[in-house]
């Protein structure tokens, strides 16, 4: 058998919990949540990188879907219950497929149905508009992480890719994370500043999930997560989840990103401008300069080293698919996942090791969060506090 054979072996056990998914936002923009437009029972190559055949030929057992909604909509909360309420109609209309998961012993009934277990996780904390309450209600229905901030600062937390607002976590941002751990809600340090990763592990009495960031010591990227932060994991009993987005993998990329923003600039566009004047300066920059292309091996790198910073334990995979416009030679879409178990093996990773960083970690933080949140319960009532009240 080749290393490959031995990957797909393994994830008919031990499949793929993977963090991080924007599949419901792709739809959201591509077809404004025409399932039929966009029907993932069949081959979406075209369009997505996600459908079913896709997902099974990947070995995916289990998906946090992210219900991310943009920071600059003039009302998050309501389209943040449009993102929950396509994923519940997606599971809805491919019950063989697809099984809701609020609970690690969801996601191990879905596993023993041959189901790939649907999860939900909120992407900024903007999709609660400082309101314990409106975190209360997404956990209702079925959010099962909140990344506290995406590329933008809220109020109460510092983001990786802004300038520093409150310095990590206000005292409303505590207030936020102490909630979530009564809930059983995993706090998702994805897209947070450092000084915010820090505060969270200071303040969260339950593990803590990166749903999709790499190794900072590997590409110097502010999305990817320091060691000093890795090195705490095991004490949390936290997850890592390592993400195949080129420019937060691949150093030659964040590189080239840098000098492709700063082209757009020196022509007077912002350089998150999509403009067709825009993007015909950046074609032609493009064209001088081709993107550098990182591969299965880039993302193992990540592994590697995470591995011997926070130890086995406290790793997992949140690949990003639909929510990045580029990915790696043979992570190109949801099927790809056996050529990375594939590339471990050859690394000498155990049939154990992978098993623990494609299924058993991810569930077993859920449980422990959930566990958390059983104590918690018993002694502390849900939180009234305002931002107001306690940032002043």
């Amino acid at each position: 058998m080749t290393s490959l054979d031995d990957a797909r072996a393994l994830l008919a056990e031990f499949p793929v919990v993977d963090g991080h998914n924007d599949l419901p936002w792709a739809l959201r923009e591509q077809v404004r949540y025409d399932l039929d437009a966009r029907d993932i029972a069949g081959d979406q190559s075209a369009h997505l990188h996600t459908d079913l055949p896709r997902l099974r030929a990947g070995g995916v057992g289990a998906q946090f879907w992210s219900v991310y909604v943009r920071a600059d909509l003039p009302d998050p909360v309501p389209a943040t219950l449009e993102q929950i309420d396509c994923v519940r109609q997606l599971v809805d209309r491919h019950p063989g497929d697809l099984a809701l998961a609020l609970t690690a012993a969801d996601m191990e009934a879905a596993r023993g149905q041959g189901r790939i277990a649907s999860l939900m996780g909120a992407e900024g904390g903007h999709s609660i508009a400082n309101s314990l309450g409106t975190l209360r209600g997404l956990y209702a229905l079925g959010v099962r992480y909140l990344t506290l901030t995406h590329n933008f600062n809220v109020a109460w937390a510092d983001s990786a890719t802004d300038e520093p607002g409150v310095g990590g976590l206000s005292a409303f941002g505590r207030e936020v994370v102490r909630e979530m751990n009564r809930l059983g809600m995993l706090v998702d340090l994805s897209h947070v500043a450092a000084t915010t990763m820090r505060d969270a592990l200071d303040t969260s009495s339950a593990p803590v999930v990166f749903s999709h960031s790499s190794a900072r010591a590997v590409c110097d990227h502010p999305r990817n997560i320091p060691d000093d932060v890795l090195e705490r994991l095991p004490a949390n009993g936290g997850i890592a989840m390592v993400t195949f987005v080129p420019k937060f993998v691949l150093q030659a990329a964040v590189d080239w990103t840098a000098a492709a923003d700063e082209n757009l600039r020196a022509h007077g566009f912002h350089h998150l401008d999509t403009t067709a004047e825009a993007m015909k300066v950046h074609r032609a920059f493009e064209e001088a300069h081709p993107r550098p292309v990182a591969t299965v091996a880039t993302v193992a790198d990540h592994l590697d080293h995470m591995r011997e910073v926070a130890g086995v334990d406290h790793l997992g995979i949140g690949g990003d698919y639909d929510g990045t416009a580029f990915t790696p030679d043979g992570l190109d879409d949801v099927s790809g996942y056996p050529n990375l178990i594939a590339e471990l093996l050859d690394r000498g990773w155990s049939r154990s090791d992978l098993a623990k960083l494609t299924w058993q970690n991810a569930v077993r933080v859920l449980g422990a969060a959930e566990d958390v949140a059983r104590d918690l319960r018993a002694t502390r009532a849900p939180s009234h506090a305002t931002i107001a009240s306690l940032d002043g």
